[in-house]
């Protein structure tokens, strides 16, 4: 179906930060199949331990244990301090059992119609709740209509959250990107997670964060919830859990983590063996290699790179980042940097038109930053001079 509006490439082979046309043309990828390649392409030991589970086990559903999917879960408790999972095959199904728990939880409370504050500009999928609970009208069009039990406030503003709980008593939950990124990487004030938290608190709501695209050491954190310290309800996982291998993850602690009982929910590939086997390779990789702070060194580098290469542009309004979550906003409509970028050899990404996103892989060296910062501030100014 055309649901999608490509470029004019197609890749044979990928191998670290890089990636290599049918026509044999190499590019560096600095999007990462959209934050979900951290690891980079064709990396040998998440290459090996796929093709080891391949000879050994792929699936025997979720009627039985899953030793693979036990020790996954086990190092994601540890890492984010929460309590219980439930694995499934993409982000928005982990965020579809996130919207189940906090309904379930309403109505544990015996409220009839739970109803959960979401924020404009956000992004949790295109499943018919998760796109009805994002901020994004382009994404709802043609689908009324939406799943009801959703309240959209303006991000960053927990004073919004705060007015929005007092108008409606059947709110059972906040859910929220820590950082947005479909939207153009929007990072919010220092103070406004732990408000959030605060205000759960007070009022027995459930706080859900969406680190769907901000988990696994993207923005030099395992999780981005983890810079202000802030502990979650509920936390979704995808993306780079399984670095291109499809696995997503609902993460709940306390009476969240009970709310689902036998026959609640379910997945028939969710948390299967070669999905897991992926994941226990990725979690082990960028602990060893300590990847959380690289991403932080690697995005500052980057970062004032291009303080210093875009420093005469009339057009640069703000450059933004945490870790290797860059957003690089422009005055003009940029969404022709896109293709310029691919033709010099350069993959990126362009949200709401002005902003370029930028999500390289998290093993990126000094020298693949510098190269990425050079190539495309190239591309900028030649651009820039044709306005």
């Amino acid at each position: 179906m055309a649901t999608y509006t490509r470029l004019p490439v197609t890749f044979a082979r990928g191998n670290g930060i890089r990636l290599e046309d049918t026509d044999g043309k190499s590019y560096l990828d600095a999007l990462s199949g959209i934050a979900v390649c951290g690891l980079g392409h064709a990396h040998p030991e998440v290459a090996s331990a796929i093709a080891d589970q391949a000879k050994t086990l792929l699936h025997t559903s979720n009627l039985y244990g899953i030793d693979l999917q036990q020790q996954v879960a086990d190092k994601l408790t540890t890492l984010s301090g929460m309590d219980s999972v439930f694995f499934s095959n993409s982000g928005a199904e982990a965020n579809e059992a996130a919207i189940k728990i906090a309904r379930k939880y309403g109505h544990h409370r015996n409220i009839d119609e739970p109803v959960i504050v979401v924020m404009e500009q956000s992004f949790h999928g295109r499943t018919m709740a998760t796109l009805s609970a994002s901020g994004n009208p382009k994404v709802q069009d043609g689908f009324a209509p939406l799943v009801s039990g959703f309240v959209h406030v303006p991000y960053g503003n927990a004073d919004a959250v705060a007015a929005a709980i007092a108008d409606n008593s059947s709110i059972v939950a906040v859910m929220v990107e820590p950082i947005q990124g479909e939207s153009g990487v929007h990072i919010p004030p220092a103070s406004y997670l732990p408000a959030l938290r605060a205000l759960c608190d007070q009022h027995d709501l459930l706080l859900i964060l969406d680190e769907i695209q901000t988990g696994m050491a993207r923005t030099g954190k395992w999780f981005a919830s983890q810079h202000p310290n802030v502990m979650p309800d509920v936390m979704t996982l995808a993306k780079a859990l399984g670095n291109g291998v499809p696995i997503g993850a609902c993460l709940a602690r306390g009476t969240a983590a009970s709310m689902l009982g036998f026959g609640n929910h379910g997945s028939t590939f969710g948390g299967n063996p070669l999905a897991c086997r992926a994941a226990l390779s990725v979690i082990d990789i960028i602990a060893r290699d300590d990847l959380a702070n690289h991403a932080t060194d690697m995005g500052d580098l980057i970062c004032n790179g291009f303080s210093d290469a875009l420093s005469d542009l009339d057009l640069l309004r703000e450059i933004r980042h945490r870790g290797l979550m860059i957003g690089i906003e422009l005055g003009v409509n940029a969404t022709d940097l896109v293709k310029l970028a691919l033709e010099a050899g350069l993959l990126i990404n362009v949200c709401s038109d002005t902003i370029i996103r930028l999500l390289p892989p998290l093993i990126i060296s000094p020298q693949e930053a510098e190269e990425l910062v050079t190539r495309l501030s190239d591309v900028i100014h030649a651009w820039a001079k044709t306005l």
